[in-house]
């Protein structure tokens, strides 16, 4: 696994990744990492300093400048991804256990994720493989092409909540497109992404190319978005993280993406069948504990169906089955902390408070054998008024409330209302009036009779307090690269300035 020494029988601890090894930080300053079932301390890991962020800089700027890396040819780099991909898949299965134990995910749910994974490798490698620089028409007797050279060094901080997937959308764009990494894993659910350091690094990936630091988002993840030497900053959490984060890499002009905070709303109409809405409700507001950005947080209702839809929601909701994340039976498992836990309890309470009515959930769950894990219930409220702070503030646990409407335009309204904007899911069987809306709804991504849907093919990223840029997609990897113009004149005319009046009918 990595570890430098044993705590005990079962705690490691680990130190950051960089160079290709292992390397001491930290200062001696250690942080307990928990499995959330179970609350038990499972690995211990360093704050990383200002001069262990250096340390890891210094190594990804010196690998994206060197021959090795900086040089190799782009077939060759495809060929090498793609195999990165196929030792990825041949190591999932102890992958599928190390996340489920350090974020408490279903292992349902996390073989479904990861199995994904070294797709998104081979997606980007054929993104390489088919690029092709421009030639562009212009005015007059000139050729016009343009050049792309890779970004530089990508500092990429990740959330708790995704740790493997999250990370790996930034990832394969960085390998294929040349560029280097300095990762700073959620210092509640580091250990995959330090494994799949290790894995890369044995199957031939160069030292230096991906690289990471461990530590609290506030001292090392800090450390590294103000690193002056950052050419692009990844980061995937809340909202003002993201303020903080995106103005310190602004002073050093370094390219952004960030996908911040949400509160997805999902308009149901009438002549949506009920019962499938229903099963769309619990799947998009219940996966993975609902520490989803793109969680089904607000539920907009057509009241011809409304009081159906709470009922049965709130009766199917009930029947989760919540337990041993490692139970394929386990539907539901705990959230990533006790602070996150109190977090959810936190707006059962405001609900309450609010006058909303409570349908389902709202207290901590015991789960016998796991007496001391974060479980919460999910938690349902109905009537829920825009002005509520349930309907506006993101919760970020198994946490949704449902609000009626009359018409399309209600709907529409009461969807928008919100300054976040990163997904948004229709359930309709017209599809006029889904394309409709889509166009109208305020986010960068949409799901009409689905939820929860992502493809390495397809732009991700949100608008408003949800972020800027995208990753996935052309998108993502051409924000990889600086393009360069080149222009040059296909005749060989004179030119003269201050004596030819010829030459004056053009100035640019």
């Amino acid at each position: 696994m990595g570890a430098l020494e044993k705590i005990n029988s079962s705690v490691v601890t680990y130190s950051n990744f960089v160079d290709g090894h292992e390397i001491e930080a930290g200062k001696g300053t250690l942080i307990d990492v928990r499995n959330p079932a179970t609350g038990e301390v499972i690995a211990r890991i360093p704050d990383s300093t200002s001069a262990d962020i250096d340390t890891a800089m210094r190594s990804a700027r010196a690998t994206f400048e060197g021959r090795e890396w900086g040089t190799m040819p782009v077939r060759a780099r495809a060929r090498l991804i793609n195999h990165l991909a196929d030792v990825f898949e041949s190591n999932l299965e102890e992958l599928y256990r190390l996340e489920t134990l350090n974020n408490g995910r279903p292992v349902n749910e996390t073989r479904a994720q990861l199995s994904r994974l070294p797709d998104f490798f081979r997606y980007f490698a054929g993104l390489a493989l088919a690029r092709r620089d421009d030639v562009i028409p212009v005015e007059g007797a000139y050729l016009n092409y343009t050049l792309r050279s890779p970004v530089g060094v990508v500092a990429n901080c990740t959330p708790f909540n995704h740790p493997l997937m999250i990370m790996c959308k930034s990832l394969a764009a960085v390998l294929v497109s040349g560029c280097t990494t300095v990762v700073k894993p959620s210092e509640y659910t580091p250990l995959t992404t330090l494994k799949l350091a290790k894995i890369f690094s044995e199957a031939g990936l160069p030292k230096g190319v991906f690289n990471v630091v461990l530590g609290y988002g506030a001292t090392s993840g800090k450390a590294l978005a103000e690193h002056p030497d950052i050419n692009k900053l990844v980061l995937t959490g809340g909202t003002e993280a993201g303020r903080v984060a995106g103005a310190a890499a602004g002073r050093v002009f370094a390219h952004q993406t960030m996908e911040l905070g949400g509160k997805t709303p999902v308009i149901v109409f009438n002549d949506f069948n009920v019962d499938q809405a229903v099963n769309y409700a619990l799947f998009g507001a219940f996966i993975g504990a609902g520490q989803t950005c793109v969680c089904a947080a607000r539920h907009i209702v057509h009241e011809a169906i409304y009081d159906e839809f709470v009922e049965k929601l709130g009766r199917r909701a009930a029947g989760i089955r919540i337990g041993d994340p490692f139970d394929p039976a386990t539907q539901l498992g705990p959230v990533i902390s006790g602070k996150q836990r109190e977090r959810v309890l936190a707006y059962a309470r405001l609900g309450r408070e609010e006058n909303a009515r409570h349908i389902h959930g709202g207290d901590a769950v015991a789960v016998p054998g796991f007496e001391g894990g974060y479980f919460v219930q999910p938690t349902i409220f109905a009537d829920v008024r825009p002005q509520m702070r349930v309907f506006q503030e993101e919760v970020f646990g198994p946490f949704t409330v449902v609000t009626p409407f009359k018409d399309e335009a209600q709907a529409l309204q009461l969807a928008n209302d919100s300054p976040f904007g990163l997904a948004a899911a229709i359930r309709t069987q017209d599809v006029s009036r889904a394309h409709r809306l889509a166009a109208k709804l305020k986010a960068g991504i949409v799901w009409i009779n689905d939820h929860h849907r992502l493809d390495p093919a397809s732009p991700w990223g949100g608008v408003g307090d949800s972020g800027i840029g995208r990753e996935f997609g052309e998108e993502s990897f051409n924000d990889h690269f600086q393009t360069k113009s080149i222009m040059l004149p296909t005749e060989n005319a004179s030119f003269d300035w201050y004596q030819d009046s010829a030459s004056r009918l053009r100035l640019n």
